[in-house]
């Protein structure tokens, strides 16, 4: 793997699980303030921008939350019981290291759930649900949890930070969508090298996994009133077993970015991605969305009197776990793609519909 991926791998191992993105966002403005104007907003939005005064004024938005779990209760032997911050498959929960990010600290525990010994035979074949599972860091009583810092309301996360797996693949607990606040900050970077008309704000957006107003990006979009916006997230790669490309598409890991039509795509906007990923050679699939993109694309197409937006996807393999996969060549591609749109807006810049 050639290219220097420090700085992913350290915000794909900063803890922020949706409502408490700073220690992540810090990670990102911290960089991104080595190259651009970086600030942050109330809602936990965060900002960078290259000519943030020019016209045509292009939004590159990827999401820097994750999700997480929260505390909801102490019991009085020290236990804490939890409800998942985002779509949990409790499954996956089973077993888990974790770390809960407490007042005074990281405090780490371990998931806990009846042995298997002790579930009747009957039950064993059944789901477990997550009001059946518990967070035990070791402490024996609440006045224990007390002097470690940890009450009710703490997030916590799991314990998986990245790891680089064979050719340029890494895996993570947050590549959904740390990947998407990379990649618009890496296109930035781009764009803050040349020369061009178009001014641009990356925003790292807040709360995008329990956003079901909008989240960040609705507020993000609406205080900056862009001209154009391009959203980055991850969608389902479908290259394994058991996935049913005729429902998602073919989306492979090393295939390039996936460019969306529908739902709240501006269709002049996916025309122009596509267009520029054909000059510049770089490989892409299409995804189609015909109700909803499940994305920050939801809530920026329709802010204020509206946005031309599109959405920009990286294959991800197993979504919503502690190893979510992806290549890194297909960030670079998405950056470079971005950046490249960029490059192609003037001030004659017009996507009304017909």
């Amino acid at each position: 793997m050639s290219h220097d991926i420090s700085f992913l791998e350290r915000l794909l191992d900063a803890p922020g699980p949706s409502g408490f993105e700073g220690r992540a966002a810090r990670v990102w403005r911290r960089e991104a303030a080595t190259f651009a104007e970086a600030w942050t907003d109330v809602v936990g939005n965060n900002y960078a921008a290259v000519r943030p005064d020019a016209r045509p004024l292009v939004l590159l938005a990827g999401h820097i939350d994750e999700i997480g779990l929260q505390v909801t209760h102490a019991d009085k032997s020290g236990l804490l019981y939890f409800a998942g911050i985002g779509g949990w498959d409790p499954q996956v929960l089973v077993g888990q290291r974790v770390r809960v990010l407490g007042a005074r600290g990281d405090v780490p525990g371990v998931i806990g759930r009846k042995a298997i010994h002790l579930i009747e035979p009957k039950e064993r074949d059944k789901a477990a649900k997550v009001k059946k599972l518990w967070i035990d860091v070791g402490a024996g009583s609440r006045d224990e949890l007390k002097e470690l810092g940890v009450r009710v309301g703490d997030p916590a996360v799991l314990e998986a930070g990245m790891v680089r797996l064979a050719g340029d693949r890494v895996a993570s607990r947050a590549i959904d969508n740390r990947v998407g606040a990379f990649i618009v900050l890496e296109a930035l970077r781009k764009v803050a090298e040349e020369e061009g008309l178009a001014g641009v704000v990356a925003v790292a957006t807040a709360q995008e996994e329990i956003g079901y107003t909008g989240g960040g990006a609705r507020a993000s979009a609406f205080g900056l009133s862009p001209d154009v916006a391009l959203v980055v997230d991850v969608t389902h790669a479908t290259d394994v077993p058991e996935v049913e490309k005729s429902e998602v598409g073919e989306h492979a890991l090393g295939g390039g970015p996936v460019l969306t039509r529908g739902s709240a795509t501006h269709p002049a906007v996916f025309e122009l991605l596509a267009e520029t990923a054909g000059e510049r050679s770089i490989p892409y699939s299409i995804q189609a969305a015909p109700l909803r993109t499940s994305t920050d694309a939801d809530a920026i197409h329709l802010a204020r009197g509206g946005v031309p937006t599109g959405l920009v996807s990286v294959p991800n393999r197993y979504m919503h776990s502690p190893s979510e996969m992806v290549a890194v060549s297909d960030l670079l591609h998405t950056a470079e793609l971005l950046a490249a749109f960029v490059q192609k807006l003037d001030e004659g810049l017009d996507f009304s519909r017909n």
